[in-house]
């Protein structure tokens, strides 16, 4: 058997699919078995319950107002388990995207298996002189120094079959499943595997097939759990749950132990799609009511009269690991295989009707919607103040959050805190920032620089992970990347390189780098949130209202009036726009 992938042998293997079986604690959601809130009364009692992260297997360990919705930010884009690619391994060269930081200019003006084979070992260990480079070809698979980097699409559905005397790499397994989508859908994908695993079997003689598939078949429950465990989402089509019921009933003809390690794991994938299906409705109720909009909203002076941030909770620490809450709550509901999906939007066989007609990535955008909340709120929270002095303190409240955000490991809320405090209608209260202490948060601002490619940011970032990697506390375990550049690293390695070669064969290098990014996303979704949970914080962060960017602006001009006539037109235009909605609403 040629080998598969230069990572091989550097984790150990996935557990057989029957140590599942028994004193597997079924990973809870957040949100289980808590029905979508009806009212705005205690809202966020029933949609955020401290529990078990729902992906936790033990197989598996701007102008940045994100792309959805904002005209304000960064100017860069949005787009387990057990780790099977190690830290150690080297990455993919950065690219250089150059960004501006927005506000900025404007403030400082006034202010200063994974068992492989014998014969694959075999050939792994290969001894290679040293400095000389090997490529070698197995039928239409290309090595090169042992590392699969191109293929047919035939061969790499044969590679994953398992047979009696074979199972599939671990990291390949992964690899192929997730990337696989850029190229059929995984019910075809399922379907064919499946098929050539039940057919390779058979050779005329009853007894003899029925001998072979009993042997086979833990190896294929076993790749049907890896895959229902890492990528449970792909399993609500309902075909691709037809074809399990079918393999089901094809595995109780001929094992009766794989048919039960079947059904527990047919179990497993149910409650997990459960408790996916009652996250997407609390979200979607939780984004109802903020988006109802109180009169108190109509106008600075009457919005002045309800809660601020500060009237519940005066702690930075407290609402950075708040925050920290609600990032790890709704990044452990994230698919790998999103990330995948935001590519493969077209059905590549147009007239199908299915998968890539649905767009499988509202958890992702869910999340980005969070961020571009997140920075809304902020710059929310600092205009609608009457008094220069209220809105200092808060601008000096969320300097010292984004700085226990930083400390925590949380850098998408530090971004988005950032982000919300460079909006333009926050960043012209130049009267505001004069009585403010920017000292740290120019720091901040330093730490998430965009320029060069975020190489402040990165760097710690990794250091930030290697903290985590060596963490003898869950707190020291936090990683929370800032999530719009992951989704760009992860889309400029897609479109960086063709996914096709000249010859027809996959890009299999390409497939290893997108792997290796987002098993590295899969770890830091799987820490469970140490600290204590405020639901009455929790509930404020979520649901209260905010201003849009045209209120925004409004409340910044009647905050600090117009310094120039472009500014004067500008309220007046906001005015008359504002009033025509109200009167129409």
């Amino acid at each position: 058997m040629p080998p598969t992938t230069p990572y091989a042998g550097k984790f150990s293997s996935c557990p057989p699919y029957s140590s599942n079986n028994n004193n597997h604690q079924q990973p809870q959601s957040p949100y289980n078995s808590v029905p979508a809130p009806k009212s705005t009364k205690n809202v966020y009692n029933s949609a955020y319950m401290a529990s078990e992260k729902p992906h936790s297997h033990n197989a598996y360990r701007s102008n940045s107002v994100a792309t959805v919705g904002a005209k304000e930010h960064y100017s860069s884009s949005y787009v387990v388990s057990e780790n099977p690619y190690p830290s150690a391994l080297p990455r993919s060269p950065s690219r250089q995207h150059s960004t501006s930081c927005p506000g900025r200019a404007q403030r400082h003006t006034s202010s200063g298996s994974s068992g492989s084979s014998g014969g694959e070992q075999s050939c792994r260990n290969k001894p290679r002189p040293y400095g000389q480079d090997i490529t070698a070809s197995y039928g239409e698979m290309c090595y090169h120094n042992n590392s699969l980097v191109s293929a047919s699409l035939e061969a790499l559905i044969q590679h994953l079959v398992p047979t009696v005397d074979y199972y599939p790499d671990r990291s390949y397994v992964f690899t192929f499943l997730l990337s696989s989508r850029l190229f059929l859908h995984p019910y075809e994908l399922m379907t064919r595997v499946c098929h050539l695993c039940v057919e390779q079997q058979w050779c005329g003689d009853a007894l003899l097939d029925k001998i072979r598939f009993r042997e086979v078949a833990p190896k294929l429950v076993q790749l049907l759990t890896e895959w229902t465990e890492t990528f449970p989402y792909d399993f609500r089509d309902d075909r691709m749950m037809r074809c399990l019921k079918d393999v089901s009933h094809h595995v109780a003809r001929g094992d009766e132990f794989s048919w039960r390690a079947m059904q527990q794991m047919t179990q497993r994938l149910i409650k997990r799609l459960s408790a996916l299906g009652q996250y997407e409705e609390a979200v979607a109720a939780l984004n109802a009511m903020a988006i109802e909009r109180p009169a108190s909203l109509k106008s600075k002076q009457a919005s002045s009269q309800r809660s601020d941030i500060l009237s519940v909770c005066d702690e930075p620490f407290f609402l950075a690991q708040q925050l920290t809450h609600i990032e790890l709550d709704r990044l452990s509901f994230i698919g790998p295989e999103e990330f995948i999906q935001t590519f493969a939007m077209k059905d590549p066989l147009e007239n199908n009707k299915g998968f890539f007609r649905k767009r499988k990535t509202s958890n992702l955008e869910a999340y980005i919607n969070w961020f571009n909340r997140l920075s809304y709120l902020v710059a929310t929270e600092i205009c609608m103040p009457v008094k220069k002095k209220q809105r200092a303190r808060i601008i000096e409240f969320f300097i010292d959050v984004a700085q226990e955000c930083f400390n925590i490991g949380n850098f998408n809320s530090l971004m988005a805190i950032i982000t919300g405090m460079n909006m333009s209608p926050v960043a012209r209260l130049k009267k505001t920032w004069n009585k403010v202490n920017t000292d740290k948060f120019e720091i901040l601002e330093h730490q998430m620089d965009p320029s060069s490619n975020f190489s402040n940011y990165r760097t710690a970032l990794r250091g930030a992970t290697q903290r985590s990697e060596t963490a003898h506390s869950s707190q020291e375990k936090i990683v929370i990347p800032f999530f719009s550049l992951l989704i760009k690293d992860i889309y400029f390695l897609n479109e960086g390189c063709a996914s096709r070669l000249s010859n027809g064969h996959i890009n299999f290098e390409k497939l290893w780098d997108l792997a290796k990014q987002v098993s590295e996303f899969l770890v830091w979704r799987q820490v469970i949130c140490p600290f204590d949970r405020d639901r009455r914080i929790l509930q404020y962060l979520v649901t209260t209202p905010i201003f849009t960017e045209d209120e925004l602006h409004l409340a910044s001009y009647e905050s600090e009036g117009p310094e120039n006539n472009m500014e004067k037109d500008s309220r007046k235009s906001l005015r008359s726009s504002l009033l025509h909605r109200e009167n129409r609403s």
